[in-house]
């Protein structure tokens, strides 16, 4: 019997950058990485099964995108104690609307609508729209990468042809939200949560290119509230590495647009402009490293830049 310390199921491809850091960041402390794709699946499965191996932490980046995944994932949960990301908490945070209703109880959100499935409710009683200002987002309540968001919608129309094109999802309108701009650049933040630590990223929704916020900007510009509101996220979905899109508004308000955001993309900047700082990529594989090994430092978060 084999036994490995942590398991990872990966079926994109630019994923494996990331994989080789986690590989990396196992062999360092000693331990041992198993990677399951696609192309070695079904003979890991059958090694599951056959108890040949034992895992002692699951993390999936496969099974929301393929549904190939999903007996490994199972497997997991009845086998497996450790998780990164469990899955029921992970389908929980897919739900945009449950999010939305948990975290708008105590942060501010756009102003919101939800509406029921096209399959559910076919027709609709009159909406108003006016509450949303002259343009808002169209989202569909799951789905990741932005599918079927309509970011500028602006009329009805758009709103019956997004519930038609996803009938089983629920959606959700929300209002165009402006940021403040703070210096050169405007107050939209990507925040990244890992095991206890934030990552707080100026982020262009337009580029969407990733500039670590420094230390001296965070005290500058009073943005320590970013760390508490992702910690505050994070109690709240559960996960263990997500990402959060926060603004500032020019009333000083910081607003949640985006909520949670798994699996996130982790290609490194230095492959893609788009991409998450390489720094950033290292350390959260280091941190998932030292999770499933139980080495990880609760207390020691805050001087980490945690929570």
């Amino acid at each position: 019997m084999s036994g490995y310390d942590l398991c990872l199921t990966w079926n994109w491809e630019h994923d494996a950058d990331f994989a080789g850091l986690l590989d990396r960041a196992c062999q360092t402390r000693g331990l041992v990485l198993l990677q399951i794709t696609p192309e070695n699946l079904a003979e890991m499965m059958q090694s599951l099964v056959n108890k040949e191996i034992t895992l002692n932490t699951f993390f999936d980046r496969a099974s929301d995108a393929n549904p190939r995944f999903a007996p490994v994932v199972q497997w997991a949960c009845h086998h497996v104690l450790c998780h990164i990301n469990p899955h029921e908490l992970a389908c929980r945070a897919w739900d945009k609307v449950a999010m939305h209703q948990a975290i708008s109880v105590s942060m501010d959100t756009p102003l919101t609508l939800i509406l029921p499935s096209y399959d559910e409710q076919p027709l609709l009683s009159e909406i108003d729209l006016t509450s949303l200002g002259s343009s808002f987002a169209i989202k569909p309540a799951r789905g990741g990468g932005g599918d079927g968001v309509i970011m500028e919608a602006t009329a009805l129309n758009q709103v019956l042809a997004a519930r038609r094109a996803y009938p089983s999802h629920r959606y959700l309108l929300q209002t165009h939200i402006v940021p403040t701009r703070l210096g050169p650049r405007p107050a939209w933040f990507r925040v990244i949560y890992c095991t206890g630590k934030a990552y707080l990223c100026w982020w262009d929704n337009c580029t969407h290119i990733y500039t670590p916020v420094t230390p001296e900007e965070e005290d500058c510009y009073q943005l320590g509230p970013l760390r508490s509101f992702i910690c505050s996220i994070a109690t709240i979905c559960g996960l263990d590495l997500f990402s959060t899109e926060m603004t500032l508004t020019s009333d000083g308000r910081f607003v949640i647009v985006d909520y949670v955001n798994d699996p996130i993309d982790l290609r490194l900047q230095s492959k893609a402009p788009d991409g998450v700082p390489d720094e950033i990529v290292r350390d959260i594989a280091a941190r998932l490293v030292d999770f499933s090994a139980g080495h990880s430092h609760p207390l020691q978060t805050q001087a980490l830049g945690g929570c």
